[in-house]
């Protein structure tokens, strides 16, 4: 990394070592900090306009779905759950073509970037047209997720989704799911097409298996293997135990419940992010936190399908790493996640502030989580983000001090009351790759953005609701 394109001067700063005043941070050419100092002096930097922070990254992301948020909140049965809502998305999905999906994306990513987020890992599984056939560029509908991050700005880990089957009966797609088909040599197609757009914007590539339910054994290994054969140190996601269905089919097809599963057939290590892992027992709890995995979870989407609560308390025991994610985008504020993550944990347990990892148990619970959404959502993307230090991509958070929830905050407590008592994301700048993404709440792209969102809503909502 060599020349300096920007230097900025933080009063206060969320640093590797913890808070810090006084905070020079130089940022390189190619958009990472090359040196960061405390106690220093602005000596002419930019002079920041609020206390910073890492910028967070979003380690689980359906893009198209953000579209559909609110669509599925209409009783049509007693037993509305997660199965029926799939319902209305295969007849979402069934309308969206190429443009609609790149116009979809760019605007989730401009507010993706405004509330907090500064990369994501997108878990991309819509492959084909919608009849199954391929497209004529079989990275089509990758190439133009890629595009929507380069124009949003945000930092993209694409995972292509391999997805095989309709259950782990073996049974074929059915015709709504068609558009998903893919094995691992077609994930590795389009994760070759889409090399040098992802290398324009910092982008990483990886693999995720959709489920144990959509893709058999066999087929998993071999992906796998081809994936360490391009890149062994990618990142590798997969959904797991979010349903007790899906618990009780798995194990009545391979024998043991899915996490357990996973841990006996896969190294599974910190390159792999176990998305919700939900209904977990206790040994699975505990063999999930000494394999140093992430655990991908997304309290507003969960909440909104009626997944249930991560065992969080007892994992975060047994020395468990999280990350966070909007996955359907009925929320897309990393403070809510955290806020609904740790409230779960307290109508469960009957306690309050217990997600802390100390090791006397005490201390700042915003800190803290925040800390580990940061930490774990960079190896969840396989990315050098979610810190301010030297060799980090230079993401981060200038928070608006002056909203009445953060007024007379510093330190932890800015995070505290960032999470538990901010009304609305309390982000006024957005800096990601050096680069100034969102001012003073301000995308300069997202009404150019937004028209053509629109666009496609008006197009699709009317045949979805008639």
């Amino acid at each position: 990394m060599t020349g300096t394109a920007r230097v900025l001067f933080a009063d206060e700063a969320l640093l590797d070592g913890g808070w810090a005043r006084d905070v020079r941070l130089e940022v390189s050419a190619d958009g990472h900090f090359s040196d960061v100092r405390s106690g220093a002096a602005p000596d002419g930097a930019e002079h920041l306009r609020g206390p910073v922070v890492p910028g967070i990254p979003n380690c689980h992301s359906h893009a198209f779905q953000w579209a559909m948020a609110g669509l599925a909140e209409y009783r049509a049965r007693p037993d509305d759950s997660f199965w029926s809502w799939r319902q209305m998305m295969y007849g979402f999905v069934a309308a969206l073509g190429p443009e609609d999906l790149e116009a979809i994306a760019t605007l989730l990513y401009i507010r993706m970037l405004k509330a907090g987020y500064t990369a994501v890992a997108e878990f991309h599984y819509l492959h084909r047209a919608p009849d199954g056939s391929r497209y004529a560029d079989p990275a089509e509908m990758a190439q133009r997720i890629a595009a929507a991050a380069a124009r949003a700005g945000i930092g993209l880990t694409l995972l292509p989704v391999l997805y095989l089957r309709a259950g782990a009966d073996g049974g074929p797609l059915e015709a709504r799911q068609v558009r998903f088909r893919c094995d691992g040599e077609l994930a590795m197609e389009i994760i070759a097409a889409t090399g040098d757009s992802l290398k324009a914007n910092a982008g990483r590539a990886g693999m995720a298996p959709h489920s144990l339910r959509a893709l058999p054994p066999a087929a998993l290994r071999d992906a796998l293997a081809m994936l360490d054969a391009f890149d062994a140190a990618a990142p590798r996601h997969i959904h797991v135990a979010e349903q007790p269905a899906e618990v009780e089919e798995i194990q009545r097809h391979l024998g043991r419940r899915p996490v357990a599963w996973l841990l006996d057939n896969h190294d599974i290590d910190a390159r792999w992010c176990l998305v919700h892992a939900t209904h977990m027992d206790g040994d699975e709890t505990d063999g999930l936190a000494r394999s140093g995995a992430i655990a991908g979870l997304c309290p507003t989407t969960e909440a909104n399908l009626g997944d249930g609560l991560f065992r969080a308390v007892d994992f975060m025991a047994a020395g468990g790493r999280m990350a966070i994610g909007s996955d359907s985008h009925v929320g897309l504020s990393p403070f809510e996640e955290l806020r609904l993550l740790e409230y779960g944990q307290r109508l469960v347990h009957g306690r309050r502030n217990l997600l802390m990892g100390a090791a006397d148990g005490t201390g700042s619970v915003g800190r803290w989580m925040f800390g580990e959404a940061a930490a774990n959502g960079a190896l969840a993307t396989g990315r050098p983000v979610g810190r301010i230090g030297p060799g980090a991509r230079a993401d981060l958070l200038v928070l608006d001090a002056e909203q009445p929830a953060l007024l007379g905050r510093t330190g932890d407590g800015l995070l505290d009351a960032a999470i538990f008592a901010a009304s609305a994301p309390p982000v006024r700048d957005v800096l990601v790759g050096g680069r100034w993404r969102v001012r003073d709440g301000v995308h300069p792209d997202e009404p150019a953005a937004h028209a053509a969102y629109a666009t496609v809503l008006r197009r699709i909502l009317p045949e979805l609701q008639s």
